[in-house]
Protein backbone atom coordinates (compact mmCIF):
# COMPACT_ATOMS: atom_id res chain seq x y z
CA UNK A 1 0.00 0.00 0.00
CA UNK A 2 1.65 3.53 -0.96
CA UNK A 3 0.41 6.14 1.28
CA UNK A 4 1.34 10.06 -0.23
CA UNK A 5 1.89 12.52 2.13
CA UNK A 6 -0.01 15.90 0.82
CA UNK A 7 1.59 19.50 1.11
CA UNK A 8 -1.09 21.52 4.12
CA UNK A 9 0.14 24.62 5.42
CA UNK A 10 1.63 24.34 9.01
CA UNK A 11 -0.94 24.63 11.52
CA UNK A 12 0.21 27.50 13.62
CA UNK A 13 -2.06 30.25 11.96
CA UNK A 14 -4.79 30.63 14.36
CA UNK A 15 -5.53 29.85 18.11
CA UNK A 16 -7.71 26.72 17.08
CA UNK A 17 -4.95 25.45 15.38
CA UNK A 18 -2.59 26.30 17.67
CA UNK A 19 -4.51 23.86 20.24
CA UNK A 20 -5.39 21.49 17.98
CA UNK A 21 -1.14 20.67 17.54
CA UNK A 22 -0.83 21.07 20.97
CA UNK A 23 -3.57 18.44 21.23
CA UNK A 24 -1.94 16.26 18.61
CA UNK A 25 1.42 16.09 19.99
CA UNK A 26 1.64 17.12 23.38
CA UNK A 27 3.39 13.93 24.32
CA UNK A 28 6.46 14.79 22.09
CA UNK A 29 7.24 17.71 24.33
CA UNK A 30 6.54 15.69 27.30
CA UNK A 31 9.37 13.37 26.17
CA UNK A 32 11.61 16.34 24.96
CA UNK A 33 11.67 17.58 29.04
CA UNK A 34 11.85 14.11 30.50
CA UNK A 35 15.06 13.16 28.08
CA UNK A 36 16.47 16.20 27.91
CA UNK A 37 15.29 18.44 30.94
CA UNK A 38 18.33 17.75 32.89
CA UNK A 39 20.54 18.80 30.19
CA UNK A 40 18.73 21.91 29.67
CA UNK A 41 19.25 22.86 32.84
CA UNK A 42 23.01 22.36 32.95
CA UNK A 43 23.80 24.59 30.21
CA UNK A 44 22.04 27.25 31.45
CA UNK A 45 23.58 26.76 34.87
CA UNK A 46 26.97 26.85 32.38
CA UNK A 47 26.12 29.82 30.67
CA UNK A 48 25.34 31.74 33.95
CA UNK A 49 28.40 30.77 35.28
CA UNK A 50 30.71 30.24 32.37
CA UNK A 51 32.14 33.89 31.16
CA UNK A 52 32.87 32.28 27.93
CA UNK A 53 29.44 31.45 27.13
CA UNK A 54 27.84 33.99 28.44
CA UNK A 55 26.18 34.70 25.35
CA UNK A 56 24.08 31.95 25.49
CA UNK A 57 21.93 33.19 27.93
CA UNK A 58 20.67 36.25 25.47
CA UNK A 59 20.67 33.27 22.75
CA UNK A 60 16.77 32.27 23.55
CA UNK A 61 15.49 35.98 23.35
CA UNK A 62 17.56 36.76 20.03
CA UNK A 63 15.67 33.33 18.24
CA UNK A 64 12.79 34.05 19.91
CA UNK A 65 13.08 37.93 17.84
CA UNK A 66 13.84 36.12 14.62
CA UNK A 67 10.53 34.00 15.16
CA UNK A 68 8.98 36.64 15.39
CA UNK A 69 10.40 39.27 12.94
CA UNK A 70 9.58 36.08 10.32
CA UNK A 71 6.54 34.91 11.70
CA UNK A 72 4.58 35.21 8.61
CA UNK A 73 7.20 33.20 6.54
CA UNK A 74 7.22 30.93 8.90
CA UNK A 75 3.33 30.58 9.28
CA UNK A 76 2.54 30.56 4.96
CA UNK A 77 5.13 27.18 4.99
CA UNK A 78 3.35 24.20 3.52
CA UNK A 79 4.01 20.83 5.64
CA UNK A 80 5.98 18.24 3.94
CA UNK A 81 6.88 15.56 5.58
CA UNK A 82 9.82 13.72 6.01
CA UNK A 83 10.27 10.28 6.89
CA UNK A 84 13.80 11.00 6.91
CA UNK A 85 13.28 12.94 9.93
CA UNK A 86 12.68 10.02 12.50
CA UNK A 87 16.02 9.14 11.47
CA UNK A 88 17.68 12.01 12.65
CA UNK A 89 15.44 11.27 15.73
CA UNK A 90 16.93 7.96 16.36
CA UNK A 91 20.47 9.32 15.53
CA UNK A 92 19.97 12.13 18.15
CA UNK A 93 18.93 9.46 20.61
CA UNK A 94 22.01 7.16 19.66
CA UNK A 95 24.26 10.39 20.03
CA UNK A 96 22.85 11.06 23.49
CA UNK A 97 23.41 7.66 24.43
CA UNK A 98 27.30 8.12 23.23
CA UNK A 99 27.36 11.26 25.00
CA UNK A 100 25.95 9.95 28.63
CA UNK A 101 27.95 6.79 28.53
CA UNK A 102 31.34 8.73 27.67
CA UNK A 103 29.91 11.82 30.07
CA UNK A 104 30.81 14.21 27.25
CA UNK A 105 28.29 17.02 27.84
CA UNK A 106 28.59 18.16 23.89
CA UNK A 107 27.65 15.31 22.55
CA UNK A 108 24.32 15.51 25.17
CA UNK A 109 23.60 18.68 23.96
CA UNK A 110 23.82 18.51 20.44
CA UNK A 111 21.87 15.55 20.46
CA UNK A 112 19.11 17.90 21.69
CA UNK A 113 19.66 19.97 18.54
CA UNK A 114 19.32 16.96 16.32
CA UNK A 115 16.33 15.87 18.07
CA UNK A 116 14.85 19.79 17.71
CA UNK A 117 15.70 19.51 13.67
CA UNK A 118 14.33 15.74 13.16
CA UNK A 119 10.92 16.52 14.73
CA UNK A 120 10.41 19.78 12.51
CA UNK A 121 11.66 17.54 9.33
CA UNK A 122 9.32 14.53 10.57
CA UNK A 123 6.31 16.54 10.90
CA UNK A 124 6.50 20.28 8.46
CA UNK A 125 9.58 18.90 6.15
CA UNK A 126 12.88 19.98 4.35
CA UNK A 127 11.34 23.51 3.46
CA UNK A 128 10.72 24.02 7.42
CA UNK A 129 14.29 22.72 8.59
CA UNK A 130 15.59 25.07 6.11
CA UNK A 131 13.38 28.11 7.03
CA UNK A 132 14.05 27.67 11.13
CA UNK A 133 17.75 26.58 10.57
CA UNK A 134 19.28 29.85 12.16
CA UNK A 135 17.89 28.95 15.54
CA UNK A 136 19.77 26.16 15.50
CA UNK A 137 22.17 27.32 14.20
CA UNK A 138 22.97 30.02 17.11
CA UNK A 139 22.07 27.69 19.85
CA UNK A 140 24.65 25.39 18.24
CA UNK A 141 27.17 28.57 18.60
CA UNK A 142 26.11 28.77 22.36
CA UNK A 143 26.95 25.28 23.26
CA UNK A 144 29.86 25.09 25.06
CA UNK A 145 32.83 22.96 23.66
CA UNK A 146 34.73 19.73 24.72
CA UNK A 147 37.43 20.84 27.10
CA UNK A 148 40.12 19.21 25.45
CA UNK A 149 39.19 21.08 22.40
CA UNK A 150 38.65 24.58 23.92
CA UNK A 151 42.41 23.81 25.18
CA UNK A 152 43.75 22.98 22.23
CA UNK A 153 42.54 26.24 21.27
CA UNK A 154 43.72 28.59 24.33
CA UNK A 155 47.38 27.92 23.83
CA UNK A 156 47.87 28.54 20.27
CA UNK A 157 45.59 31.71 20.97
CA UNK A 158 47.79 32.39 23.96
CA UNK A 159 50.81 32.49 22.32
CA UNK A 160 49.51 34.13 19.41
CA UNK A 161 48.17 37.24 21.66
CA UNK A 162 52.00 37.46 22.90
CA UNK A 163 53.46 37.62 19.63
CA UNK A 164 51.17 40.51 18.53
CA UNK A 165 51.53 42.36 21.74
CA UNK A 166 55.52 42.13 21.58
CA UNK A 167 55.33 43.68 17.76
CA UNK A 168 53.11 46.49 19.19
CA UNK A 169 54.83 47.19 22.20
CA UNK A 170 57.84 47.66 20.16
CA UNK A 171 56.57 49.63 17.88
CA UNK A 172 55.52 52.13 20.57
CA UNK A 173 59.28 51.63 21.75
CA UNK A 174 58.94 49.94 24.66
CA UNK A 175 61.86 47.18 25.64
CA UNK A 176 59.69 43.68 25.95
CA UNK A 177 61.61 40.04 26.10
CA UNK A 178 58.72 37.69 24.91
CA UNK A 179 59.09 33.98 26.09
CA UNK A 180 56.18 31.67 25.19
CA UNK A 181 53.49 33.52 26.52
CA UNK A 182 55.31 35.62 29.32
CA UNK A 183 55.86 39.04 28.47
CA UNK A 184 59.18 40.56 30.37
CA UNK A 185 58.97 45.15 30.68
CA UNK A 186 61.84 46.99 31.11
CA UNK A 187 61.11 47.75 34.55
CA UNK A 188 61.24 43.68 35.64
CA UNK A 189 57.54 43.50 35.32
CA UNK A 190 56.42 40.17 34.09
CA UNK A 191 52.76 39.71 32.53
CA UNK A 192 51.24 36.63 32.14
CA UNK A 193 49.10 36.53 29.07
CA UNK A 194 47.10 33.38 30.42
CA UNK A 195 44.38 30.80 29.42
CA UNK A 196 41.29 34.05 30.34
CA UNK A 197 43.40 36.48 28.22
CA UNK A 198 43.65 33.68 24.50
CA UNK A 199 41.31 36.13 23.21
CA UNK A 200 38.82 32.68 22.83
CA UNK A 201 36.37 34.20 25.02
CA UNK A 202 36.10 36.91 23.05
CA UNK A 203 36.18 35.15 19.84
CA UNK A 204 32.96 32.87 20.41
CA UNK A 205 31.17 35.39 21.12
CA UNK A 206 32.14 37.86 18.25
CA UNK A 207 31.31 35.03 16.10
CA UNK A 208 27.75 34.07 17.68
CA UNK A 209 27.87 37.68 17.48
CA UNK A 210 27.91 38.18 13.89
CA UNK A 211 26.57 35.09 12.93
CA UNK A 212 23.04 36.63 14.59
CA UNK A 213 24.13 40.28 12.70
CA UNK A 214 23.27 38.85 9.48
CA UNK A 215 19.89 37.51 10.53
CA UNK A 216 18.19 40.35 11.43
CA UNK A 217 15.98 42.25 8.90
CA UNK A 218 18.14 44.84 7.87
CA UNK A 219 20.74 43.08 6.50
CA UNK A 220 19.26 39.90 5.93
CA UNK A 221 19.31 41.17 1.99
CA UNK A 222 22.67 40.57 1.68
CA UNK A 223 24.12 38.63 -0.79
CA UNK A 224 25.23 34.60 0.59
CA UNK A 225 28.75 35.27 0.32
CA UNK A 226 28.90 38.68 2.11
CA UNK A 227 26.89 37.06 4.83
CA UNK A 228 29.84 34.31 5.08
CA UNK A 229 32.60 36.80 4.82
CA UNK A 230 31.37 38.96 7.67
CA UNK A 231 31.10 35.67 9.85
CA UNK A 232 34.65 34.50 8.61
CA UNK A 233 36.32 37.87 9.49
CA UNK A 234 35.06 37.78 13.01
CA UNK A 235 37.95 35.63 13.50
CA UNK A 236 41.11 38.08 12.75
CA UNK A 237 39.07 40.79 14.47
CA UNK A 238 38.81 39.41 17.55
CA UNK A 239 42.20 38.16 17.57
CA UNK A 240 43.58 41.47 16.57
CA UNK A 241 41.12 43.44 19.22
CA UNK A 242 42.54 41.00 22.10
CA UNK A 243 46.19 41.32 21.19
CA UNK A 244 45.08 45.61 21.44
CA UNK A 245 43.54 44.53 24.86
CA UNK A 246 47.51 42.69 26.08
CA UNK A 247 49.21 45.73 24.44
CA UNK A 248 46.91 47.81 26.64
CA UNK A 249 47.39 46.33 29.58
CA UNK A 250 51.32 46.11 29.16
CA UNK A 251 51.39 49.59 28.29
CA UNK A 252 49.81 50.10 31.89
CA UNK A 253 51.93 48.00 34.27
CA UNK A 254 54.71 49.40 32.35
CA UNK A 255 53.63 53.23 33.09
CA UNK A 256 51.88 52.75 36.13
CA UNK A 257 52.65 49.23 37.70
CA UNK A 258 50.79 46.13 38.14
CA UNK A 259 48.08 47.51 40.23
CA UNK A 260 46.44 49.44 37.22
CA UNK A 261 46.69 46.36 35.05
CA UNK A 262 44.60 44.15 37.36
CA UNK A 263 41.17 44.78 38.76
CA UNK A 264 38.52 46.82 37.33
CA UNK A 265 40.98 48.49 34.31
CA UNK A 266 41.79 45.08 33.30
CA UNK A 267 38.28 44.15 32.91
CA UNK A 268 37.54 47.84 31.45
CA UNK A 269 39.88 46.91 28.56
CA UNK A 270 38.15 43.65 28.00
CA UNK A 271 34.57 45.04 27.65
CA UNK A 272 35.93 48.72 25.65
CA UNK A 273 37.82 46.34 23.40
CA UNK A 274 35.17 43.97 22.77
CA UNK A 275 32.98 46.91 21.88
CA UNK A 276 35.69 48.15 19.45
CA UNK A 277 35.15 44.52 18.15
CA UNK A 278 31.95 44.95 17.29
CA UNK A 279 32.44 48.31 16.02
CA UNK A 280 34.82 47.19 13.15
CA UNK A 281 32.26 44.63 12.41
CA UNK A 282 29.66 46.67 11.99
CA UNK A 283 31.47 49.62 9.88
CA UNK A 284 32.67 46.19 7.93
CA UNK A 285 28.90 45.22 7.40
CA UNK A 286 27.58 48.74 6.47
CA UNK A 287 30.76 48.32 3.34
CA UNK A 288 29.89 44.78 2.52
CA UNK A 289 25.95 45.63 2.58
CA UNK A 290 26.60 48.70 0.22
CA UNK A 291 28.71 46.61 -1.88
CA UNK A 292 26.85 43.48 -2.22
CA UNK A 293 23.55 45.80 -3.33
CA UNK A 294 25.63 47.68 -5.58
CA UNK A 295 25.52 44.93 -8.56
CA UNK A 296 22.94 42.91 -10.04
CA UNK A 297 20.63 43.06 -6.77
CA UNK A 298 21.44 41.27 -3.26
CA UNK A 299 19.68 37.95 -2.95
CA UNK A 300 18.16 36.73 0.56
Amino acid sequence: MKTELTETPIPLTTSTSISGFLRQWWWLAAAFILVYGQILRTIMQEWWTNEDYAHGLFTPFAVAYLVYDRRKELFNIHASPSAFGLVIILGSQALLLVGFLGAEFFLQRTSMLLFIAGVILYIWGWRALTKTAFGLVLFLLAVPLPAIVFNSFALPLQLLASSLAEGVLDMLHVSVYREGNILQLPNGLLLNVTEACSGIRSLVSLIALAALTTMIPHFRSMRWWARITFIVSSVPIALVANALRVTATGLLAFNFGVGAAEGFLHSFTGAFVFVFAFAALFIEMLILQRFAASGKGATS
